[in-house]
């Protein structure tokens, strides 16, 4: 066991002390800031009616340490980021070759239509890629985070259309603009999101449903990329069955995300010489057909001949959009890996490695599979070799943007919160969730045995990329308008322009619903529900809580100078017992009392002699310096003026953590100790009216007599009252709860000492 150590601390008139204390020293810290609700809220809550209702406390506690901050790369650490994400990002857009044409010309093609095929990708490229995402869609991160649910949180902050909850409300930066700031059209625009119910749970839906489009996708995109490059192997032994395309296929899927747990960071670099190489063949090959064969299929570079392929082929050319869709389907991946390798990152270092990505496809003989038809002699085999590496990389994108994408929506009680691993300490937002690993696996494993080539696999596919881009398009044109504050005459023709140009491809693509593209829809609205359900239940669950968010005022008096539960909850007496009581607060407010706090007071009517309630606020950062991490505050049964008594030896203690700290130890109780005994001693110097003998003399008591964690475990039940539907919604609800729920056998301390106090609310 650790021996005890003194810290010394520094104070703020009585508010707060920030303690750090590592090997015995001393770390000066500036203390918390606390401040009331911003002007920009109080705007809200004036100006918005018909709001959703939160328990919000009456002092609202904002540390801008406790906000995630977007990153910022210099120099060399720049530009490891930069060779990072050529590992991971660009090789689902450059994988492409081997699946667009396959996907598009069911037979043999023209030479003019080829010639028009080859127009259609480039200028989709053009269009979608380097105008809509680098240039627009990728400014609308939140706080350095992609993809449709960081769109969805972006707004939730800059307008009141969700739920926060209650315990995190001082976590959001609320970031909303005053009325006079706003142009009419774009104040017209906010009131109607936040007026109407049925425009705030759209909103909910369609973020959900975004992600839900790339989870599926995750499972999707694995199997078509590395089906696609194994296929290959058929241009070298066409006796070579499906079965064994398949089987092969399915075997390397499973190394893929076997490797996973190494993490973004180490996987990015290994992938990145892979990345390279393949857009050097590329480039290369490229060059090589239009010196030996062709050149006039530059020509392709004239939007004309993409006008005259649809005009000629009339129905077929707008069924046929549904294979050149698939020359883009890493945009979105590109979106929501941002959190993993930044805004700046991702916009500068994109380049199309080289149209000759898809001019090679020219012979229209090589339709089947371009990129193996045309290679140079005695180049197939390194050429295959390099589309089976080059295709795993591919894969990569999308299983670490599903990551990014999980993390995002945990945040906002959108999915349990199931185990996330940080994988990187100097790149923040590199995770790993197992959960979502394994459950990909298996669902791309399963999906490659059963479509088994890329032209079935590909009609599922593009539904799923092209639905996923129009919502990102219609989420941006709102974002422009209340967080960019743009003006309605600038933002409504873009958006237009956009959603047609998305409109025509996705047209095309539920086209092919019946033959294959309803897999992937099903799949979507089935995550989709799993989410809803999951933020239903919490909302529900936070609404039963709401009569356990009262402040200590509320829940304590003194009567005849005895400490008592309020006449509103008993009025008994609480009677000391001996030992220190550590209680861990969920909350983490100053004011509020902790729920095991006031069920324990119920229930036993006594509280330990030394009473802590220890709140553990975890930030999105590797670490946090020993001088910033701990705050020590007394307990008042009044929150704030001077006529506030404080609870006799009653303590709260925070400890913001990063994701490589260790706090909840067997010698956590020590680490209690020490700093409750260094903030006693500090405000003894600045209070000479405070007997410092009886508070230290009280600990030492309590210390050596006895220590209890004390820890809530709340149970829900579903009301009596409640229909057959919500309660069936509810009663699944709980089983998730359940389930996913860390069990108090897990907690890293002396079990003999932990103490659980359960609690039943009705919902």
């Amino acid at each position: 066991m650790a021996t005890s150590t003194d810290s010394k601390n520094v104070n703020d008139n009585g508010k707060g002390v920030n303690v750090g204390s590592v090997d015995g020293g001393a770390y000066p810290s500036r203390p918390m800031h606390r401040a009331s609700i911003s002007k920009e809220v109080r705007a809200a809550e004036s100006n918005t009616t018909d709001v959703e209702s939160a328990s919000v406390p009456m002092e609202l506690d904002v540390d801008e340490r406790d906000f995630r901050k977007k990153q910022v790369f210099k120099g060399w650490a720049l530009a490891w980021l930069a060779y990072q994400s050529l590992g991971v990002i660009y090789g689902d857009i450059g994988t492409s070759p081997l699946y667009v044409y396959s996907s598009t010309f069911t037979s043999e093609p023209s030479k003019e239509d080829i010639l028009g095929a080859v127009s259609l990708v480039i200028w989709a490229l053009t269009i979608m890629v380097t105008i809509k995402y680098v240039c627009i869609v990728l400014n609308a991160d939140d706080e350095g985070e992609g993809g449709t649910f960081a769109i969805y949180s972006l707004l939730s902050r800059y307008a009141r259309l969700v739920r926060f909850d209650p315990r995190h409300t001082n976590l959001v930066p609320m970031q909303r603009f005053n009325t006079d700031d706003l142009q009419k059209p774009n104040l017209m625009t906010r009131n109607f999101l936040e007026r109407s119910a049925f425009m705030k749970w759209l909103l909910k839906i369609v973020g959900a449903f975004g992600v839900s489009l790339l989870l599926a996708d995750g499972v999707l995109t694995p199997a078509q990329s590395i089906l696609g490059a194994i296929q290959g192997i058929t241009v070298v032994n066409p006796e070579i069955s499906s079965s064994t395309v398949v089987g092969v296929s399915c075997a390397i899927l499973v190394v893929v995300f076997l490797i996973q747990p190494f993490g973004t960071s180490k996987i990015a670099s290994t992938f990145a010489p892979i990345v390279i190489i393949w857009m050097l063949f590329n480039l290369t090959f490229g060059i090589y057909n239009l010196i030996m064969y062709d050149s006039s299929i530059l020509k392709a570079f004239s939007p004309y001949f993409a006008g005259s392929f649809l005009v000629r082929n009339k129905t077929q050319g707008w069924l046929q959009l549904g294979g050149i869709l698939l020359a883009f389907t890493g945009v979105e991946t590109l979106f929501a890996d941002l959190g993993a390798f930044s805004q700046r990152r991702v916009s500068q270092r994109f380049a199309f490695p080289g149209f000759s990505l898809f001019i090679r496809a020219f012979s229209y003989r090589a339709y089947a599979n371009p990129f193996f038809l045309t290679v140079p002699p005695g180049m197939l085999y390194p050429s295959l070799v390099m589309a089976v590496l080059a295709c795993i990389v591919a894969s990569q994108a999308v299983i670490t943007g599903a990551f990014q994408l999980l993390a995002q929506i945990m945040k906002l009680s959108y999915f349990p919160q199931v185990k996330v691993y940080h994988t990187s300490n100097t790149f923040h937002g590199q995770v790993y969730i197992p959960f979502a690993n394994w459950l990909m696996m298996i669902g791309t494993i399963v999906v490659t045995a059963v479509y088994n080539n890329t032209t079935a696999l590909g009609e599922a596919y593009g539904a799923c990329v092209i639905l996923v881009s129009f919502l990102t398009t219609s989420m941006v044109a709102v974002v422009a308008l209340i967080v960019w504050r743009l003006p309605i005459y600038l933002v409504l023709p873009v958006f237009i322009i956009f959603a047609l140009w998305d409109g025509i491809f996705l047209s095309t693509a539920l086209s092919k619903v019946p033959h294959g593209a309803w897999f992937t829809l099903m799949l979507a609205v089935i995550i989709t529900c799993v989410f809803t359900l999951w933020r239903y239940g919490k909302e529900e669950q936070w609404t039963a809580e709401e009569s356990d968010n009262a402040p200590l005022s509320q829940t304590t008096a003194f009567k005849n100078n005895q400490l008592s539960l309020h006449p509103s909850f008993g009025g008994s007496s609480i009677t000391p017992i001996t030992g220190l009581g550590i209680f861990f607060d969920k909350s983490g407010s100053t004011v509020q009392t902790p729920v095991v706090f006031l069920h324990f007071l119920q229930k036993f009517s006594a509280m330990p002699e030394v009473s802590v309630f220890l709140h553990l606020r975890p930030l999105s950062v590797p670490s946090v310096a020993p001088s910033e991490r701990y705050t020590v505050t007394r307990c008042y049964t009044y929150g704030t003026g001077p006529d506030k008594q404080p609870i006799p030896n009653c303590y709260r203690l925070m400890v913001r953590h990063g994701y490589t700290d260790e706090i909840i130890t067997p010698d956590l109780a020590i680490l209690v100790l020490d700093l409750i005994r260094a903030y006693v001693d500090e405000t003894s110097r600045f209070d000479p009216a405070k007997d410092e003998s009886d508070e230290m003399g009280a600990l030492l008591r309590a210390w050596k007599s006895q220590i209890i964690y004390i820890v809530g475990k709340e149970q829900l039940k579903i009301a009596a009252s409640s229909n057959i539907f919500r309660r069936m919604v509810l009663w699944v609800f709980l089983w998730m709860r359940e389930s996913s729920r860390t069990k108090i056998q897990q907690m890293k301390v002396e079990s003999d000492r932990l103490v659980e106090v359960g609690f039943v609310k009705e919902m």
